[in-house]
């Protein structure tokens, strides 16, 4: 990932709906250049999709809440996460470390509605021990946006950049040694 991708991502995050000729501008790039780049990100897994952002009050769920998860054994880990996925509700789903298993970020309709959301279906259908819930009073931020820095690459990047250098290191020993020879 290079300083181009990492503007792309920016501008990306900030403004979803810009149009190839607006990212091809800001990169110094032409259109199609600029979306050649965005569908290699793509299919390298770096941007995973893309979504409008709903409020979730103007859509009748105003109550947004934190629940962290103990399983009562981790043979229920797998039916747990099953009836996660089909929960509406439960916006993200985290694996944790700590005294709990996981932390869920939910949206309901109201109390009413976590209330059910805890017994009903937590408690008593996927073998969740434990709960401890934080109702959220307001939000001063929320962001979709992932910090991203050209020097913040992955692993596998940094894995890479080494190899390179390693191989490049090796190429001008290699050359180093036929210049020596040439004498």
């Amino acid at each position: 990932m290079d300083s181009l991708d990492t503007k792309a991502l920016h501008l990306l995050m900030r403004t979803g709906r810009a149009t190839w000729a607006e990212l091809g501008q800001l990169l110094g790039l032409s259109a199609p250049s600029a979306a050649e780049r965005v569908r290699k990100l793509e299919e390298r897994g770096v941007i995973r999709g893309y979504a409008a952002l709903v409020d979730p009050a103007s859509v009748g769920h105003p109550l947004t809440a934190y629940i962290s998860v103990s399983l009562a054994s981790h043979r229920d880990r797998a039916p747990f996460l099953r009836a996660i996925e089909k929960m509406d509700q439960v916006a993200e789903c985290h694996h944790v470390a700590g005294d709990d298993d996981y932390l869920l970020k939910v949206r309901c309709r109201g109390t009413q509605d976590l209330d059910h959301l805890l017994a009903k279906e937590l408690k008593e259908k996927v073998g969740v021990a434990r709960t401890r819930t934080t109702i959220v009073l307001s939000t001063a931020k929320e962001s979709v946006r992932v910090p991203v820095t050209e020097e913040g690459r992955g692993q596998v990047e940094a894995g890479e950049r080494g190899e390179r250098r390693h191989r490049k290191g090796t190429a001008r020993k290699t050359n180093a040694i036929r210049r020596a020879q040439d004498f």
